[in-house]
């Protein structure tokens, strides 16, 4: 999968861009790279006992986020991180690497309005 790069315009001279992926939720908020947004990712694959929640909170805390990676019942793990887009988007390229643990299969990710009083980055 390779993503693409949309741009706003306004007046011919872009003001922001964002990172679009195939299976990304189209329903963004837009926001430039510094704006508060907060993503939220489900993680396909063999995830689950292989140290992933750990190495996501670790990227996450080295990025500034907030929020969390909990394991799903169904063997997904679920994300969720709050910040500045930029850093949220650099998490999200992360959690797509082939250096993450385990085997990543698929990466559906949401993005929305960061929530309030959330604090550090936990794993569940």
């Amino acid at each position: 999968m390779r993503p693409r790069v949309e741009h706003r315009h306004a007046d011919e001279e872009p003001i922001s861009a964002r990172i679009v992926w195939p299976g990304d939720d189209h329903r963004v908020v837009c926001a430039t790279a510094d704006e508060p947004v907060r993503l939220s990712v489900w993680v396909h694959g063999r995830v689950q006992g292989v140290g992933f929640r750990w190495w996501t909170r670790a990227r996450a805390l080295e990025l500034g986020l907030t929020g969390s990676a909990s394991n799903r019942a169904d063997g997904r793990v679920e994300i969720v991180a709050q910040g500045p887009r930029g850093d949220c988007e650099r998490l999200l390229a992360a959690l797509r690497c082939p250096d993450a643990p385990g085997r990543v299969t698929g990466v559906v990710a949401r993005w929305g309005a960061p929530q309030p009083d959330v604090d550090g980055f936990v794993e569940r």
